[in-house]
């Protein structure tokens, strides 16, 4: 597979112009937030930490959804209630991890910030509520961790641009396999190269354009 120069940033504009240029923030500014890696606020820890407990399993534009409503009802009330925010997101184990993100976000946020490399900071957030190790890689980006992020959809690319088929049947969303990865980070530092754009970033553009459906051969 062939992914240039000229391919990556086709694609980057495709997303742009079908209003598909985000993940829980515009490409702008996950790509700023990367480049600049400028400390967030506590709330705005526990926004993008609530938002990556919701995105898994679900469609981005779902959760999204959901999001923009816990959020909204945790504006507009000072004592959260969990029998209000099931009625929201009818998720028992997510809400409490929600409850809890938000009720420790000072915490949370400044222990994340006291962490200064980036082996320690994964492993700190893999360890809040309903946080594991893939969750962990997509909230450390969204923070301004330049890392990416090995779903499912990026491991597939990752062996399509290697051309690895024995690798396939190694593809898994619950556990990344060492080959599966080396292929990733090669596709990577090649973007890497090709763009002069931080790796989290080429991620998330790579990922919205799985996606939807614009890159073939995967």
């Amino acid at each position: 597979m062939n992914l240039s120069r000229e391919f990556f940033f086709d694609l980057e504009q495709r997303l742009q112009d079908a209003g598909a240029n985000s993940d829980l923030e515009k490409f702008d500014v996950i790509k700023e937030r990367l480049k600049n890696k400028t400390p967030l606020s506590a709330d705005e820890f526990a926004r993008e930490a609530i938002y990556v407990i919701l995105a898994g399993g679900f469609s981005q534009k779902t959760a999204k959804a959901i999001h923009k409503k816990i959020m909204d009802y945790i504006a507009d009330n000072d004592q959260l209630q969990f029998d209000a925010l099931i009625k929201i997101f009818n998720n028992k184990n997510k809400i409490n991890a929600i409850l809890k993100i938000w009720q420790n976000r000072g915490v949370y946020r400044d222990w994340y910030y006291q962490l200064s490399d980036l082996d320690s900071k994964l492993a700190y957030l893999a360890s809040l509520p309903h946080i594991g190790k893939i969750t962990a890689n997509h909230l450390a980006r969204n923070l301004g961790e330049d890392i990416v992020k090995y779903d499912i959809w990026i491991q597939r690319l990752g062996v399509a641009f290697a051309g690895a088929d024995e690798l396939k049947s190694k593809i898994d969303n619950g556990r990344l396999d060492p080959d599966v990865k080396a292929a990733c980070g090669a596709m990577f530092a090649h973007l890497v190269r090709e763009t002069g754009l931080p790796r989290g970033y080429i991620d998330v553009v790579l990922w919205k354009g799985l996606q939807n459906h614009m890159i073939e051969g995967v």
